[in-house]
């Protein structure tokens, strides 16, 4: 009896792993009715198969059947109640099972601890793993992974830190999530040391961490690094020829990304959707209308993919940003789908670059009704307003944000010098070399109008004189962050900064005039993509 329940058990986990939970569920009601003894095993594998669908009346029924028959005192069980109830339900049900649980091994708690993160309730999680007095490299990779993902990126690299400290082995799991930390934060000083105990380990000749090397390096801007790691894989799959062309394709090189796409296509690599989103992408931030059009037809009538609306929107943005703005604008009414507000945001951006009052009025009333809560969208169209000298509908979407009660997104800037990560915000004072940082800034300001820069305060609104714009246009948070690295670090080596949102106007005119004042390489991570500048000149043509 013992051998047949843990064949069924089987049976409906491969169900369930193939993605057919609800056959697995209606296969285990099937055996209640011969008769078949109900069993832990069973159990199990029927919950977890709730928790895939989210199935949480038949959930709650398998709850109720661990009571009925008393295996609330089997962990293994329980903690897959645990898993279950986390997204079926929410959290309070997940954390009573837990609570309630009679012994608690490490599996449970470490299920317990990634449920909290996947909750957000970050100090929870890390209140639970502190007290936990038993842990394995599974219970520091819940907490690292869970950090990583509630962009608690610095806490996460703290923590893998004390890992190291008490001595606890790392595994293949705890590479992989610090990798990606250092990818989010380009942290790359941390980025190279973790690559470094990866080769150490011997961890290298996993594919997932040699695909997470790749994407790795080419978030922290070092597109030599990241080919280097591609060339040095014994064994490349999709996403290792997708992390590169993405790679290129942030830093707008195009013609690299078209030829890394082509080889692979070559070598009998089978592209996929992201392929040819990171494609697509590449040749819209590169102009490369033609080639774009090449791998959007490839896409659909070669490899017979259908496009979802990203690729849509890639294609809107490479003719839109072409200046092919009536082009842009057909190829979006004839889509099968209703455009979503990034795609209007991505037209919207390039009538504003191109100065189509029409189209962008037009785009920019379609974009507000569709996202009424997103500031991004209210600011890019009061911004574009402010550039065509129209007050009045500046004034008329401010107060609309206002009504609505809008605000727009703080932005904020980090850069790593010596493995530190240092955050600012616009205004920022709070940093222990502030007044350094300030006057250094209003040094560079005054050398750079010398040689031709002119403030751009066209995006401020507030009513207040030139010289007060100035002073607020100082304090933007990239500004801070480039102040930082030229003085905390040598005049040899290149400074890297990442912005959550996109470099306004004026921080991406003054960071050409820095590089060629300082002759310094300054690179820049946003929302969008990396500006590469080098002696007054940004490699994205100014157009981003």
């Amino acid at each position: 009896m013992l051998h047949r329940s843990f064949s069924y058990a089987r049976r409906i986990t491969c169900l369930t792993n193939e993605g057919q939970s609800r056959h697995a569920i209606t296969f285990f009601h099937q055996l209640q009715k011969t008769g078949f003894k109900i069993t832990p095993f069973l159990l199990s594998a029927v919950t977890r198969a709730c928790g895939q669908l989210p199935g949480v009346i038949e959930g709650k029924q398998a709850h109720c059947m661990v009571l009925k028959h008393g295996f609330n005192v089997d962990v293994v069980l329980m903690t897959s109640l645990i898993d279950m109830y986390s997204k079926c339900t929410g959290i309070q049900d997940a954390r009573r099972v837990f609570d309630e649980l009679p012994e608690r091994d490490i599996v449970a708690t470490n299920s317990m601890i990634s449920a909290l993160f996947r909750y957000h309730l970050t100090m929870d999680a890390i209140k639970l793993f502190n007290i936990t007095l038993q842990r394995d490299v599974g219970s520091w990779n819940s907490v690292i992974s869970g950090l990583a993902h509630n962009s608690k990126s610095k806490m996460a690299l703290f923590y893998f830190e004390r890992m190291k400290v008490e001595g606890v082995s790392v595994d293949v799991m705890t590479m992989l999530s610090v990798i990606s930390v250092c990818a989010d934060i380009a942290a790359l000083v941390n980025g190279k040391q973790i690559h470094g105990l990866v080769i150490k380990y011997g961890f290298e000749l996993y594919l997932p961490v040699g695909n997470a090397a790749i994407d790795m390096y080419a978030k922290c801007g070092c597109m030599e690094d990241a080919l280097k790691c591609f060339l040095n894989m014994g064994i490349k799959n999709v996403i290792s020829w997708t992390s590169l062309i993405v790679g290129y394709g942030k830093h707008g090189l195009g013609v690299e990304a078209l030829r890394t796409f082509d080889a692979m296509v070559k070598e009998g690599i089978v592209p996929n959707k992201i392929t040819f989103l990171g494609t697509l992408y590449a040749c819209s931030h590169a102009g490369l209308v033609q080639e774009g059009w090449r791998i959007y037809n490839c896409m659909v009538h070669k490899y017979s993919i259908t496009p979802i609306m990203e690729h849509y929107t890639c294609m809107v943005d490479l003719l839109a940003r072409a200046g092919c703005l009536n082009e842009a604008y057909s190829f979006m009414e004839k889509m099968p789908v209703k455009p979503d507000a990034r795609l209007l945001t991505a037209f919207l951006s390039s009538c504003c670059s191109h100065m189509n009052v029409k189209l962008a009025t037009n785009v920019g009333e379609k974009l507000l009704e569709l996202e009424p809560e997103d500031a991004g969208a209210y600011m890019l169209l009061s911004n574009f307003y402010a550039l065509a000298g129209d007050l009045q509908s500046v004034a008329k979407v401010r107060r609309l944000m206002l009504n609505r009660g809008i605000k727009k997104e703080k932005a904020y800037t980090w850069i790593e010098i010596d493995k530190k990560v240092h955050s600012f915000e616009s205004g920022d004072r709070s940093h222990p070399l502030s007044k350094e940082i300030y006057c250094y800034l209003q040094n560079l300001v005054e050398k750079s109008k010398s040689i031709g820069y002119v403030p751009n305060t066209s995006m401020i609104m507030q009513n207040v004189d030139e010289n007060t714009k100035e002073e607020m246009l100082l304090g933007h948070s990239e500004k801070l962050a480039i102040a930082l690295g030229l003085i905390r670090t040598p005049s040899c080596i290149r400074i890297m900064i990442v912005k959550n949102l996109r470099v306004c106007v004026d921080c991406h005119q003054l960071t050409g005039f820095i590089s060629k004042i300082e002759g310094r390489e300054i690179v820049a991570r946003d929302s969008s993509r990396f500006h590469h500048f080098k002696d007054g000149v940004c490699s994205c043509g100014n157009h981003w």
